[in-house]
């Protein structure tokens, strides 16, 4: 609660200010940006678990008072104005934050929340909690790529597909036990996404190279029903799916799902492997490889309902702050604060009061300067004086967050769909969610 970089800055406004007005934004990239619109998730969780109800106690006080007293070797902690705090609030902070509801779709260069303090006396907690609000960027940042994804697999899905594919974009499968248990407790979803029996390359090489086979054939005596992961590629992938899964085992599986392997034709013209069986990709898996493993699929004349793909890294872990631009800045005492630097005219602040809207024309826009109107605000107080004022149930988010016809063109590839979309396609599409 008592982050670094700020416990000198109380000392270092102006005289006579009493309120301090900041904002949070993707920026928009100069020369351009691989996404062209963010999906705005993960404020509630952060609220709930670090802002909402008594956050600051005497105990917390003193020990922030010693460890900076230790670090700077010097006093600089702000013990009365956190005291005052904890006397006059009990402990709850006197914020407001007014935000985008979590899971809409907004264009990159928008205000995404905005963070107040709504007692002159404590002007300088606004931008005290920066460090924790602007960990924003990485739900946000998971969230949009995420959707990414599910816009590639749109678009294949319904150049290949039948109607009864678009399921397979619906985000259900992980293997994130603490996503799961972060939906639970932070946005009232008792189960958010299932799972399945897998091996993993551990489990098939412990049986040894001879007896591969007998590894195989263990998962379906362990995991006689219900679908099952095998990782088949520890020695000779080909093999495997030729004389194995193919020839050895291949009794085992008509016996279970009563036919052997073969390929029909979907209502599109593309092959479809038998419903038991599906191909999992989680390899080298990122916004390219997925388009480019669809693509030849189809160049080949089979449907992407075919495969399933496994994404960790490179969804979770090749990204940081500046994937999305993201910023937090402080606009506004008493009069207009920006920043504008000579170097990189794209990192300029906004300037004064700002509301969200979306335009006569339909697109969504900030309104700089106080003038925008309340009642087309876009923003929602989420949080004042402690309390959580607004929230969020996973579900709702899932359908703030839907797909529409017009949204299957990634936006890193900057490509324009028709519009027009034949009965088919829109079927497809009301699906896809």
């Amino acid at each position: 609660m008592f982050p670094l970089p700020q416990i000198t800055h109380y000392k270092q406004y102006p005289p006579n200010v009493s309120k301090v007005y900041s904002y949070f934004e993707c920026r928009r990239k100069k020369g351009g940006a691989q996404f062209n619109e963010i999906v705005f998730f993960g404020l509630q969780y952060l609220l709930k678990k670090y802002l909402s109800g008594r956050v600051i106690t005497e105990e917390k006080i003193q020990e922030a008072k010693v460890f900076y007293q230790m670090h700077f070797r010097q006093t600089v902690f702000d013990e009365e104005g956190w005291r005052k705090v904890l006397e006059k609030y009990d402990g709850r902070l006197p914020i407001r934050i007014k935000a985008v509801p979590e899971g809409k779709i907004i264009p990159r260069g928008n205000v995404l929340f905005t963070v107040e303090n709504t007692d002159p006396d404590f002007f300088w907690l606004t931008n005290y909690i920066e460090t924790m609000l602007v960990q924003m960027w990485y739900p946000i940042s998971v969230a949009t790529i995420s959707r990414e994804f599910k816009k590639i697999l749109a678009k294949h899905l319904k150049a290949t597909s039948g109607s009864g594919a678009a399921h397979l974009v619906n985000f259900y499968s992980t293997d994130t036990v603490a996503g799961l248990l972060m939906a639970q407790r932070y946005y009232g979803c008792p189960m958010a996404g299932f799972s399945m029996p897998a091996a993993e390359h551990s489990t098939i090489i412990s049986w040894g190279r001879s007896r591969e086979k007998e590894a195989f054939e263990s998962l379906l005596d362990q995991f006689p029903t219900g679908p099952v992961s095998v990782v088949s590629d520890s020695y000779d992938i080909f093999k495997a799916c030729r004389h194995i899964w193919g020839d050895k085992l291949k009794e085992r599986v008509i016996k279970i799902l009563e036919e052997c392997f073969g390929c029909s034709l979907n209502s599109q013209g593309f092959k479809v492997l038998p419903s038991y069986l599906r191909i999992i990709q989680g390899d080298g898996i990122d916004l390219n490889s997925v388009d480019e493993i669809l693509e030849k699929l189809s160049d080949e004349g089979w449907s992407a309902e075919n495969v399933f793909f496994g994404c960790g890294s490179a969804l979770l872990q090749k990204l940081n702050r500046d994937t999305l631009n993201c910023a937090f800045k402080w606009m506004r005492t008493k009069m207009d604060v920006y920043k504008q630097p000579v170097t990189d005219p794209s990192k300029g602040s906004k300037r004064g009061l700002l509301s969200l809207r979306r335009n006569s024309d339909g697109f969504i826009e900030t309104v700089e300067r106080g003038v925008g109107k309340p009642e087309e605000d876009m923003l929602v107080i989420v949080f004042e004086n402690g309390s959580i004022m607004q929230e969020y149930t996973l579900e709702e988010i899932r359908k703030n967050a839907r797909l529409q016809e017009d949204d299957v063109a990634p936006s890193q590839h900057n490509q324009d769909e028709p519009k027009s979309l034949d009965l088919h396609q829109k079927h497809i599409m009301n699906r896809v969610h």
